[in-house]
């Protein structure tokens, strides 16, 4: 119990610390922003802050900080102290300066920033990557409110043989299909934030179960074995932060932080808007980690999936009608971002194949042609008991890595404007050598390890090559620095 009080500190008073300095390196001021300056009633619209803040949560908090630390868990406490240090140093300071830089860049997405600052041949590679996270996106949040909806309403076995799973993922696909031709998101948009709402009082209905009912269920942090206590032996570094990913540090965000920057009506509401709504998703991981703690304490098995463990979490410390809020509130959020997932990433399709979407025929076969292969993949996932844990990793792998393309470009950012440009470096070669260590090792991966004839539960050649990268993404990003900085001071005397 100690220690999951001790991350909540760490979570609360290193935030309001941490974001109180990155507010400071980044200094907003009083000039309009895109919101005010390019207002056009349609995309550039001024909004309340507490309006933005909620938008913001609610676009970045769905099934993530739920999934991914249900299963980061299974490594310890040591994870109620990773999840919060992380949080604030890498997640927060991603979100806020992404979205900063975007409204000091008139409301830029993320590939114009990343072409901007990185260059013509990086944002190849984001947009590959890019693309792969939105198709994962999608497939994930069809494979989780799906399994939630088939045990936890219909009360069935979630099992690749069962037709009513497929039933519901079929539908699923169909609302994401016909959300292509008609606004339903006009609709959903209308009641999804009540749904959101459900989320945030679930987590605190759980926070306070914990404190009064599951608090000696709660193992403490020491320092024997403290980085290997995962039942599968599976090893702290780098395979933690990948299974936890949206808990700690999400790319996804940098990507609705841009867009939440051309509502935003001043530059000063950054810090609640970006910052503090990943803290509270912070919070959120902390609760449901901690929970989850609680059930196998009390005998619940490791292996149970994580779909039924929401469940159960729900319903132990919200009770029957409590517990059922919170799972309805869990399966419609992922289902409204899986659309927008979707939707972005039939948008990104037709304009690299210059598909015309304005006809609803091509909308439709476009959306078609990218459910075909992520029905594909939800099936081969759903043949492994482990086929959740295959497709989160593959999701959080990339999903981490496409971060760290907006590390490097708020990097870049800060050392052209003679800021402290190590609050985003620092943490982007952290992330650079997590992800590329991972897959470069993993079975899911390339096996270098296996490949060089090395022991296949030695990280040893993995861990080399990656930092060896890791380096040179630290001296490409300063390169790239200071080859912007002297064209910018060229374009300024010329």
């Amino acid at each position: 119990m100690t220690t999951f009080l001790i991350g909540i500190i760490i979570l609360v008073v290193g935030g309001y610390f941490y974001g109180s300095y990155c507010e400071k390196v980044f200094g907003p001021d009083d000039r309009e922003t895109p919101a005010i300056s390019k207002a056009d009633g349609v995309d550039f619209v001024g909004m309340k802050k507490w309006k933005n803040s909620l938008i913001e949560l609610l676009n970045i908090a769905g099934t993530g900080p739920i999934f991914g630390p249900i299963q980061g868990i299974l490594f310890g406490p040591v994870a109620f102290i990773t999840i919060p240090i992380g949080c604030v140093i890498a997640g927060s300071m991603h979100d806020y300066f992404s979205g900063m830089i975007s409204m000091r860049n008139g409301g830029a997405q993320m590939p114009k920033l990343i072409k901007k600052y990185l260059g013509n041949n990086v944002i190849k590679f984001y947009n590959f990557f890019l693309w792969i996270l939105m198709f994962l996106v999608g497939v994930v949040f069809v494979y989780t409110p799906g399994d939630l909806i088939v045990t936890q309403v219909f009360s069935q076995e979630a099992a690749v043989g069962n037709p009513t799973v497929w039933i519901v993922y079929g539908a699923i696909f169909a609302y994401y299909l016909i959300a292509t031709l008609f606004p339903i998101d006009a609709i959903i948009g209308r009641v999804y934030p009540i749904f959101g709402g459900f989320l945030i009082v679930s987590a605190v209905g759980i926070f306070i179960g914990i404190l009064f009912d599951g608090g000696a269920s709660l193992t403490n942090l020491s320092l024997a074995g403290m980085f290997s206590q995962h039942p599968q032996g599976l090893p702290f570094i780098p395979v933690f932060f990948i299974t936890v990913a949206c808990g700690i540090m999400s790319g996804f965000h940098a990507t609705q932080a841009t867009l939440i920057s051309r509502t935003v009506k001043s530059e000063k509401e950054g810090r609640m808007t970006f910052f503090n709504m990943m803290l509270v998703e912070g919070f959120i991981a902390m609760c449901w980690a901690a929970g989850t703690m609680v059930l196998f304490g009390r005998g619940t098995d490791v292996g149970t999936a994580s779909t039924l463990i929401v469940g159960m979490v729900s319903k132990e410390f919200l009770g029957s009608v409590g517990g059922m809020i919170a799972i309805v509130g869990v399966i419609v959020l992922p289902i409204t971002s899986g659309d927008t997932a979707f939707r972005s990433l039939r948008l990104m399709v037709s304009e690299q194949f210059n598909i015309n979407q304005q006809r609803p025929k091509n909308r439709i076969l476009t959306s078609a042609a990218l459910f075909v292969p992520a029905a594909v993949v939800l099936y081969f996932s759903k043949l492994s008991p482990q086929g959740f844990n295959i497709l989160w990793r593959y999701f959080a792998f990339t999903n981490q890595f496409v971060a760290t393309f907006a590390l490097g470009t708020i990097a870049v950012y800060l050392y052209i404007t003679e800021k402290n440009y190590l609050v985003a470096l620092l943490p982007g070669m952290f992330y650079f050598f997590i992800t590329l260590s991972f897959i470069f090792h993993a079975p899911i991966g390339l096996r270098l390890d296996e490949l060089v004839g090395l022991d296949p539960s030695s990280y040893t050649a993995s861990f080399i090559l990656a930092a060896v990268m890791c380096i040179g993404y630290a001296w490409f990003i300063k390169k790239r620095a200071e080859s912007n900085k002297e064209q910018i001071l060229k374009n300024v005397l010329s």
